[in-house]
């Protein structure tokens, strides 16, 4: 009931004052962002802006005339497209993340659409480290780590399973999961994903031939006795 009462607010609030949350919208360095009007009818205006927080024109469209003029820092960066009104930014990188709006400048200006950018790296990728396994039967365990930046995980995996897991520290999220075949450790954030894999079939079934293998070498204790019997006979016959 308490979140039916928040929608009504936000509605009642949206309705009488125009207030629209800003848009996230996450772009890794180096790629290019669109942003869009997000809106089929505009008001009637004489001029169309694209501002960062900065209070920047990165573009201004003249409607009259139809020209484009972008701002100077983003000369070689920008596409306007003066259909759509759409502004698409080439070469992102960590200072241009911040609050973008497109506005419209008439009888009176409006904010049309404000974008909250974010320009953040790749995930690195993650690192899936066997601690420890050994065969039982027909039991197979491992126990593992699997970590990347500042997240980790223990697990263990036994029975052909282990659970999956999920850490996550601010945009980013490690997730651990397994098959029959295999354990899998993903790195992700809003923008990139990495994974680390580890081949449990093979492992368990290595694991399985040597200790079957050292079954099969290792003399027992009773074979020892008979030998060592043997040889201490076999020496006082002699003397």
């Amino acid at each position: 009931m308490a979140v039916l009462h928040l929608l009504v607010f936000l509605f009642l609030l949206t309705f009488k004052t125009g207030f629209s949350a800003d848009i996230p919208v996450f772009v890794q360095t180096g790629d290019s962002v669109q942003l869009d009007i997000q809106t089929q009818k505009l008001p009637e205006f004489d001029f169309l802006s694209w501002i960062n927080d900065k209070s920047k024109n990165i573009v201004r469209y003249i409607r009259g005339t139809k020209e484009v003029k972008p701002h100077s820092s983003y000369k070689d960066r920008v596409d306007f497209n003066d259909e759509s009104f759409s502004l698409t930014l080439k070469n992102m990188q960590k200072t241009d993340s911040g609050l973008y709006t497109a506005r419209t400048t008439g009888e009176s200006d409006k904010n049309i659409v404000t974008y909250r950018v974010s320009v953040i790296d790749a995930v690195e990728d993650p690192v899936l480290t066997v601690n420890s396994n050994w065969f039982s039967g027909n039991s197979c365990t491992v126990n593992f780590t699997c970590r990347a930046h500042d997240l980790k995980i223990n697990s263990s995996y036994q029975n052909n399973k282990c659970s999956p897991e999920e850490v996550t520290s601010q945009i980013n999220t490690l997730l651990l999961h397994c098959s029959e075949e295999s354990i899998i450790c993903n790195h992700s954030n809003p923008v990139s994903w990495k994974k680390d894999r580890i081949n449990i079939t093979q492992l368990c079934v290595n694991n399985k031939e040597n200790n079957s293998s050292d079954t099969k070498t290792e003399p027992s204790l009773q074979l020892w006795t008979y030998i060592l019997g043997t040889m201490c006979l076999f020496l006082g016959i002699a003397s």
